[in-house]
């Protein structure tokens, strides 16, 4: 599931239609919700021309911090701590046995989802639980803008322990007031799911 998640959620690049297909495939023995809710952001993104769902995915989580999918972000925001959080991400994977990612940060959703799904599920579990607040600020933004994507996020949730009332105040709290603000230099990093584009980008 996890698998299938991390290819719809990476950059809609020309190897879209591959992905879909493989998604498909890797969809048949998935239960019924997950499969159904993945099926539905498959639905959508054949339906739109290659450009067209790069544009949107670019406006949807490049342009919209809400919709950010850098997990870390949603924790630490552009200050200090974020690197000793990302540092973590990396030193997870690292003890896995794979390097960290060089072409996207290893907190972003589609590249921890690929590395839970392929390398460590165990590891990868516990990553995707300890941020479960920004997992379920991402899927409301996404849902709230009408977003194809939205179902996938949403297929996600449903691998991982419901939240509490507590957790959900607080993912509501935070997509209100946004994460803590101070901008830093970070230093991206992949692995192989397709990086996301920046607005300059072709």
């Amino acid at each position: 599931m996890w698998q299938s998640a991390s290819l719809l959620l990476a950059y809609p690049d020309e190897r879209l239609t591959e992905r879909l297909k493989l998604v498909e495939e890797l969809m048949i023995p998935i239960p019924e919700p997950q499969a159904k809710l993945l099926g539905r952001t498959v639905a959508a993104l054949a339906a739109i021309d290659p450009i067209t769902a790069a544009a949107d995915y670019v406006e949807t989580f490049d342009m919209r911090r809400r919709s950010t999918m850098y997990l870390t972000y949603w924790t630490s925001g552009d200050t200090r701590n974020r690197g000793g959080e990302m540092h973590a991400f990396a030193q997870a994977y690292r003890a896995a046995g794979v390097p960290p990612p060089t072409d996207e940060a290893p907190d972003h959703l589609p590249v921890v989802l690929e590395f839970a799904a392929t390398v460590d599920p165990v590891v990868g579990r516990r990553l995707l639980v300890e941020h479960r607040m920004p997992i379920d600020v991402v899927r409301d933004a996404l849902t709230d803008r009408e977003s194809p994507y939205a179902h996938a996020v949403a297929a996600v949730c449903l691998t991982l322990p419901a939240a509490t009332d507590q957790e959900m105040l607080r993912a509501q709290r935070l997509a209100q007031a946004g994460p803590p603000a101070e901008s830093v230099g970070l230093q991206p990093f992949t692995l192989t799911v397709p990086p996301r584009r920046s607005e300059g980008d072709g």
